[in-house]
């Protein structure tokens, strides 16, 4: 489902209400395309999401927790100047387009009145917030900064007038007539009705048309009647917003859509539903924006050391050639009075196997003597090598499953563990500072908490610094400790010496689930006393050795982990 103007117009009217008349306490950006306001309207502070993201683009309020950066982007401060204080007047869709404007009072610096507009335009790729003088249509700044250059029409930068988009010579749904209706019915284009209906009406995205026509059983004399009861309903407010599941897609809408034939779940607000629709795929998309030299660090340190790796294995696989070369100098050393310099071979009676003679190839330039020497030299060549390269290839699986992990980490993290994970590459060596200051190292943060079902409290470290300061130094000794067995993963504690076997079951789940393994059924995990955990001297973050576990096999399940998150 896109968020066309049918959806805007709804979400307009709940922001109205919401929020009209408020105050904007506080401005922040925590992202590079989206913009919160906080609120104060009705005795409460409303988190206002204004997002101009080429493929999440969207108005709502949120209960989504953001993290805000340490320095803010220079719109977040010019934003803050010009709204901070603020009274918020009135907010107003463009005809039935994606184009919103919230219309602000203020004072400036001298005390006078301003009146100041915040035009969201929802518009794919080119989505952007302007911030305009409302008296002179001077942009004060936009999210995105577009040059004469990229855009002939009009300029999108400070200072510049602010153009709307080129207007498209179509309808409004909300103040159409019967008669505009049959004359886009009667249309002699051959095109299919829905897309009739789309072309000649403003802000209608392909689903919402789909549906008017399958409303009207694709009669056409029933076509307008439908189209004037399904506005109706959206002008008056009467939404159920609601959630659809149709095979692998997920549509949101504004009530339900009969000709989504799948799962539903409805939501007592839009904006919740958008909440619940977005919070994963916009997550995952800002751990892809902030954490991409990170993925591209962690990716290319493990390729490198896969291939590592198998040179060594290769190497390994020619050291077990050692003990031939032995045998061959020991042999020539036993029959070096039947030999002769000049002979480029000598087929000889082996002692180890004497039912095979052994042919012997021979440096003609060399004695026998210095012969059966170069061949005890490459055993020992070899030998010192057996010992090198099974250290080497100790460290290269450790180094492998270290960056398994924290590719692991990457998948699973919400954009607030990257920090985190970014001081540890700094730490391990694989990331440079930027700067030459001295600065304190990052503290883990807090691990997440859930309540199992039993009351139990259960403890997540989302990063390595989290793993290792929840498991060495927050957990008793007597708490229990989980982790996926051999597969990457979270450390789980559950802060009880002695859970019921539910409460094991569900950390169990949160541990599988938090796991390299997430999709995976029948996921093996260990549980063991914090007691019997030691992290070895000189070991990777997160890494640690066990013994006397218990194994249970549990299949991820999303709900009940969100289910029992705090």
């Amino acid at each position: 489902m896109s968020f066309d103007g049918i959806f805007t117009h709804a979400m307009v009217d709940e922001l109205r209400y919401a929020l009209n008349n408020g105050r904007v306490s506080k401005v922040h950006q925590p992202y590079k395309n989206e913009i919160i306001l906080v609120i104060r309207a009705n005795g409460k502070n409303h988190k206002l999401l204004l997002s101009a993201h080429p493929s999440y683009a969207r108005i709502q309020l949120t209960e989504i927790p953001y993290e805000n950066p340490s320095s803010p982007p220079n719109f977040c401060m010019v934003m803050r100047k010009h709204l901070e204080g603020a009274v918020l007047e009135d907010i107003q869709q463009v005809g039935n387009d994606r184009i919103i404007h919230f219309t602000f009072k203020s004072r400036d610096e001298l005390g006078d009145v301003q009146n100041m507009m915040l035009i969201v335009e929802l518009m794919g790729r080119h989505s952007n917030l302007f911030l305009v003088e409302q008296d002179t249509q001077r942009i004060m700044d936009t999210i995105k900064h577009v040059p004469v250059s990229q855009n002939t029409y009009r300029a999108v930068m400070p200072g510049a007038t602010y153009v709307t988009p080129p207007h498209q010579d179509k309808l409004n749904p909300f103040e159409t007539t019967n008669s505009a209706l049959i004359e886009v019915l009667e249309n002699p284009v051959d095109l299919p009705l829905a897309k009739k209906f789309q072309q000649a009406y403003q802000g209608l995205g392909s689903d919402t048309a789909n549906e008017l026509v399958y409303r009207s059983e694709e009669q056409l004399d029933k076509f307008p009647e439908v189209v004037h009861s399904f506005i109706e309903t959206i002008r008056l407010g009467k939404t159920a917003p609601t959630l659809t599941q149709v095979k692998k897609k997920t549509f949101f809408t504004p009530v339900p859509y009969l000709s989504l034939n799948g799962e539903s779940e409805s939501y007592p607000t839009l904006s919740t539903l958008l909440d619940h629709y977005y919070h994963s795929k916009a997550e995952k998309d800002r751990v892809q924006q902030q954490g991409a030299d990170l993925i591209h660090v962690v990716q290319t340190e493990l390729q490198r050391n896969i291939k590592k790796l198998k040179k060594l294995e290769k190497t390994m696989a020619e050291t077990e050639l050692a003990d031939d070369y032995r045998i061959r100098g020991e042999v020539l050393t036993a029959y070096l009075h039947e030999l002769h310099k000049g002979q480029t071979e000598a087929t000889l009676a082996n002692f180890y196997d004497e039912d095979r003679p052994m042919t012997i190839a021979l440096n003609p330039r060399s004695t026998p003597s210095q012969n059966a020497q170069k061949y005890f030299s490459k055993y020992q060549k070899l030998k010192n090598a057996i010992i090198f390269v099974t250290e080497q290839i100790r460290l290269t699986n450790e180094e492998i499953d270290y960056l398994d992990s924290v590719s692991t980490q990457l998948e699973l993290a919400t954009p607030k563990d990257i920090a985190e994970i970014k001081e540890e590459l700094i730490q391990q060596g694989y990331l440079k500072k930027k700067t030459k200051k001295k600065q304190k190292r990052q503290k883990a943060s807090a691990p997440d908490k859930y309540v199992s079902s039993d009351g139990d409290s259960i403890l997540v470290g989302k990063n390595n610094l989290q793993n290792d300061q929840l498991t060495l130094k927050t957990a008793r000794k007597s708490d229990i400790w989980l982790h996926t067995k051999n597969i990457p993963g979270s450390h789980v504690i559950i802060q009880s010496n002695d859970p019921s076997e539910t409460t094991i079951l569900e950390a169990a789940n949160i541990a599988a689930y938090f796991s390299k393994s997430q999709l995976s059924a029948s996921v093996p995990v260990d549980l063991v006393e914090v007691k019997k955990i030691r992290k070895p001297n000189g070991a990777k973050p997160g890494f640690v050795i066990y013994e006397g576990q218990r194994t249970v096999f549990v299949t991820p399940d999303k709900a009940l982990v969100d289910k029992l998150k705090v």
